[in-house]
């Protein structure tokens, strides 16, 4: 399980594990009101280049681990929501990639988006790549996710 977190990055890029998390109040799956502390994660983030450490708890009732992540991030991806977004938007309006992310990242998230369209809006979604990518977020899906 992940839960998103207000953390800023930088801060707990100085302080590691001195980083005060903000432990959740329950398990998100069962409820319990026990966590306990599980160590950490490491987890690499676009404009560090030594991965952060994330914070995980687990419940003793059910075994749930759960991770504590950054907002704006989604799972699984190094980089911001609004980076990806905006790169999207770049390569659909100027028909470009952006300058200060490789060209192949940016052909991924577009690809993939391409295809969870396809596959979640079907094939006859004629507004674009922009407001695919806003629609699946609202459905509460991964815009840029691999997996379907």
């Amino acid at each position: 399980m992940v839960i998103f977190s207000a953390v800023k990055l930088k801060d707990l890029f100085e302080k590691e594990r001195d980083y005060p998390w903000q432990k959740p109040e329950t398990c998100p799956r069962c409820n319990s009101r026990r966590l306990w502390g599980h160590g950490f994660a490491e987890a690499l983030f676009d404009g560090y280049t030594q991965p952060l450490l994330l914070k995980l708890y687990r419940c003793p009732d059910c075994g749930c681990v759960t991770r504590l992540r950054p907002k704006g991030y989604f799972k699984r991806f190094q980089a911001q929501v609004e980076t990806i977004r905006s790169s999207i938007v770049f390569k659909a309006t100027a028909n470009r990639c952006l300058p200060y992310i490789s060209r192949t990242r940016q052909g991924h998230w577009l690809r993939a988006l391409r295809k969870r369209i396809a596959a979640y809006l079907t094939q006859t979604f004629v507004e674009g790549v922009v407001a695919g990518f806003d629609t699946l977020l609202q459905l509460g899906q991964i815009p840029v996710s691999r997996s379907i």
